[in-house]
């Protein structure tokens, strides 16, 4: 089969591989729809290690080609998502509610980490009844590739952020993950939504799922624009989906006392990020910084497919671009490179 790899550090390409096999609680899936994430472009660039002939991707959907014997909830033929996070269930992180870090720490990202990933005609799936969730008639592949990592992702940052009923929370930086996590700040409750970025389209987007104010880091104070906007006191969350020292900084001083900061960006980068002494209260101030790989899981797809479903969320917005398959180099350079106003493209098989 044909697949794209990572070659080396910042090398990228396209490799023949043979077909997976599945082991007796596997599945191999046939892929038919792909999207690409930051976060391949940092592992290429080295923020998880070295690694040669790794199949990239994390976010597909597929038709299930073969199952193994004591695969019991699916059979070829199935329409199925599988999450970015593919957890061992068995494992004891797991069994203590901590499933995306089974084995070791973000042991349940398993694609494009520690075995090939989906960007190939087929991948193979561990603990297929358990991470793979079908597709409802009604729901497109292209919609539905969102729940593996983006729509996941986006809410676990808004469900982090313990939001009030009514409380005001601030997103930094627009992209996918923090567009979703404004919209699932909008549908937790929140009643007043700032996010903040400079580029405009993502703006615009941020407006459609839920955003009330914008600020643009590139023009004006952010941290006084947000304390200004909630009142003076800061707001209630403060939720990180860049993965940048600066945003993280920020995020903590604009949160209250007594309030939660939700990181759910990937520091990709540098050795430390820091925490302002003082606005943390020189550590005394009763902030909850709170992190999160984003869960992975049968249920989890389930109720993200049934936010697309009942019409509650449409990720499909955020695709700015489209590629086939043999297109994807191209794709994934203007991804790293954040060319013609990417936000998110869509591979087709």
């Amino acid at each position: 089969m044909k697949a794209f790899v990572m070659k080396g550090l910042d090398r990228v390409g396209f490799a023949e591989k043979p077909v997976p096999q599945p082991g007796p609680n596997d599945a191999i899936v046939r892929t038919t729809r792909a999207l690409i994430c930051t976060s391949d472009a940092h592992t290429v660039h080295g923020a998880i290690g070295p690694r040669e002939n790794l199949t990239l991707g994390h976010e597909a959907v597929g038709i299930v080609h073969q199952v193994g014997s004591e695969v019991r909830r699916f059979k070829p033929g199935d329409r199925v998502v599988v999450g970015a996070i593919t957890p061992d269930w068995g494992d004891p992180a797991s069994q203590a509610g901590h499933s995306s870090q089974s084995g070791t720490a973000l042991g349940g990202w398993k694609f494009a980490n520690i075995k090939d990933g989906v960007f190939a005609e087929y991948f193979h799936v561990n603990d297929a009844d358990a991470n793979l969730a079908a597709i409802p008639p009604g729901v497109p592949d292209e919609a539905a590739a969102y729940c593996c990592d983006m729509l996941s992702t986006g809410l676990m940052a808004a469900e982090n952020a313990d939001i009030p009923m009514g409380g005001t929370v601030a997103v930094f930086a627009l992209g996918p993950v923090g567009l979703m996590a404004v919209a699932g700040a909008r549908l937790r409750g929140a009643g007043l939504v700032i996010g903040v970025d400079s580029v405009a389209k993502r703006a615009e987007l941020a407006r459609y799922y839920g955003a009330d104010e914008i600020v643009d880091h590139s023009r004006e104070d952010v941290v006084k624009r947000i304390v200004e906007i909630s009142g003076g006191g800061g707001v209630d969350a403060a939720i990180e989906a860049l993965g940048g020292n600066e945003p993280f900084e920020n995020a903590i001083k604009v949160t209250k006392p007594g309030g939660t900061i939700s990181n759910a960006g990937y520091h990709g980068k540098g050795d430390f990020v820091n925490i302002p002494r003082l606005e943390w209260g020189v550590g005394m101030a009763e902030k909850t910084i709170r992190t999160g790989l984003c869960p992975g899981g049968r249920l989890r797809m389930e109720r993200m497919l049934q936010l697309i479903r009942s019409g509650r969320i449409d990720p499909t917005r955020m695709t700015t671009h489209s590629f086939g398959f043999d297109q994807l180099e191209q794709a994934f350079t203007m991804m790293d490179r954040k060319l013609d106003g990417i936000i998110k493209p869509l591979i087709t098989f």
